[in-house]
């Protein structure tokens, strides 16, 4: 399993157990075939109930996240485990892909444009779904509907994101244009 890190190891304005965060963080680790020696630092903004996440480095692999984002929706400042699953396997196999030369040409985060951030994130989930990570797809779907089109172009190429297992930065950016194409 990975060797995960999580910050803040205490919790004051949320229920969140440090330990528990790095042992899901692992197992998703493990689950989306990342190495076992690969160090993984989490980085939890407990202070704030919005979502925002990031990668802030590959190097070793360090992602920040709004304590929002792994927050029980219907239980506000407790952990949420499927949150914490889905969150992670989003952001490793984005992780994953940056580390790959299949996306060696894939601009920096703060460069995409939100089409492609959108289209790269059901690529993930998709392949997180696949690997046994409880996700929820008609949420991904109404979030790439929203930047790609309420068409039939659109969901065609979302299908063959959230299915695709190996893609290319070319073949995710040529998606996005041709669904940008198809909203003139």
């Amino acid at each position: 399993m990975a060797n995960v890190t999580v910050s803040p190891t205490e919790f004051h304005f949320v229920t969140f157990d440090a330990g528990e965060v790095a042992r899901l963080v692992g197992e998703v680790a493990d689950l989306v075939g990342l190495p076992d020696d690969l160090a993984i630092h989490v980085a939890i903004d407990e202070t704030t109930p919005l979502g925002r996440t990031r990668i802030a480095s590959l190097d070793p692999v360090s992602i920040e996240v709004e304590g929002g984002a792994f927050e029980n929706a219907k239980a506000p400042r407790s952990l949420s485990e499927r949150s914490v699953r889905e969150v992670a396997g989003r952001l490793l196999l984005r992780a994953k892909d940056r580390m790959s030369p299949a996306f060696a040409e894939a601009p920096a985060d703060e460069d995409l444009t939100l089409a492609q951030t959108v289209a790269w994130d059901a690529y993930a989930v998709g392949r997180a779904a696949r690997a046994g990570i409880a996700v929820s797809k008609p949420r991904r779907l109404y979030h790439f509907r929203n930047r790609h089109g309420f068409n039939d172009v659109a969901d065609a190429a979302f299908e063959r994101l959230w299915a695709a297992d190996a893609l290319t930065w070319a073949e995710l950016d040529a998606w996005c244009q041709e669904t940008a194409a198809a909203k003139v």
